[in-house]
């Protein structure tokens, strides 16, 4: 059973007095403490109107997602450690990135119970759950079978980090395992972005042009690059491609640019999709060989 959970405006109702005292803890320089006192209450300027700010951190800024991790350090993830180990929890697993965490519990009771006490907790911090990002669904190794006995369709899916992941099962043996695959929505969203760009870029020299997308798609590839995801790393690569080619077309009245010639410049300028990251029981075990050195 697992819980995807993300707080509901989280930068903006983090409690400044609060903050300050979780910070105290950890520095003992008062003048670092005045600094952030003094950013914390600089206010932010939206569209040049100067607004006081009294709670929360502008997002955007490089001090604020710093401040946010020491705030649920204390908030969440000792609770969190605290919690799990009351007896009767059975076993459970917590990944947390800035506001989003996803929890994995052995038992339905357990993950209700820690969705009860994690509300009243955040409540006294002034915090709450986005309820339309956070709920509760069957997940795991055995939510396949127990899913199928009971006549329902297949675990429902969760999106984490950019990625959605699904139960699922490998091919050679038909062990269970996590699908995790580029979220499509994003995906667009990001292609879109190049389009609009490469718009923008269509008589700029076609040298820079290639130099500019070639950084973009491989920053794009080194993160999504996992294990079963190749087929949405390829059709991110064909997708910039058409825009690219698209654009080099527009560039005069007369079509000059076949997909033979189109090859070469992606030979040339375009990474090819591959698979840059190991599986997570790979890197599991890396990091289990260095602690015992």
């Amino acid at each position: 059973m697992d819980t995807c959970a993300d707080l509901e405006s989280f930068f903006d109702l983090i409690d400044h007095s609060w903050l300050i005292k979780f910070l105290e803890l950890r520095i003992g320089d008062n003048r670092i403490l005045r600094l952030i006192r003094k950013w914390l209450h600089a206010g932010v300027i939206e569209e040049g109107i100067w607004h006081s700010s009294e709670e929360g951190t502008a997002q955007g800024s490089g001090i604020s997602p710093l401040l946010a991790n020491v705030f649920l350090h204390y908030v969440f993830d000792l609770w969190i450690d605290w919690w799990r180990n009351q007896p009767g929890r059975g076993d459970v697993v917590v990944v947390r990135y800035c506001d989003d965490f996803v929890i994995g519990f052995e038992s339905e009771r357990a993950a209700k119970q820690c969705m009860e006490d994690l509300g009243v907790r955040l409540a006294k911090f002034g915090l709450k759950l986005n309820e339309s990002k956070t709920r509760l669904i069957e997940f795991g190794r055995y939510a396949i079978e127990r899913r199928k006995r009971k006549g329902l369709r297949r675990p429902e899916p969760f999106d984490f980090l950019g990625f959605t992941h699904q139960c699922s099962k490998t091919r050679t043996n038909g062990w269970f395992t996590i699908r995790r695959i580029s979220i499509a929505r994003r995906m667009r969203l990001k292609l879109q972005a190049i389009r609009q760009k490469l718009l923008q870029r269509r008589h700029v020299p076609v040298e820079d042009t290639g130099r500019w997308l070639r950084s973009v798609v491989q920053g794009w590839l080194n993160y999504h690059g996992v294990p079963g995801n190749s087929k949405r790393l390829g059709q991110f690569v064909d997708i910039a491609t058409r825009h690219w080619l698209r654009q080099l077309r527009r560039r005069s009245q007369r079509d000059r640019f076949p997909w033979k010639r189109m090859h070469a410049f992606v030979r040339r300028w375009l990474p090819r999709p591959r698979v840059c990251h190991p599986y997570p029981d790979k890197r599991f075990h890396a990091r289990l060989a260095a602690r015992a050195v």
